[in-house]
């Protein structure tokens, strides 16, 4: 397995992370703006995410206000 890449499409916020310089031969979507791409194996060797300020800033603030919980919770 190679260095994990992203690269970052800013005109169309996209996010495109290769895993993996394998050719791509199916993809699943995940969910509405996440694809995983796969190799010829089935193996995962990308993730393209749409709309990716929005999902990584909507990501990162859910996991921190969980975070932020459980800290005051054991306090």
């Amino acid at each position: 397995m190679n260095k994990t890449k992203m690269t970052y499409f800013k005109d169309e916020d996209i996010l495109h992370i290769v895993i993996s310089d394998e050719k791509e031969a199916n993809s699943i979507e995940l969910s509405p703006n996440i694809t995983a791409e796969m190799s010829e194996s089935g193996e995962l060797i990308g993730i393209e995410i749409l709309e990716a300020s929005s999902f990584i800033r909507d990501s990162l603030l859910e996991s921190s206000q969980a975070k932020i919980l459980e800290l005051k919770r054991s306090r």
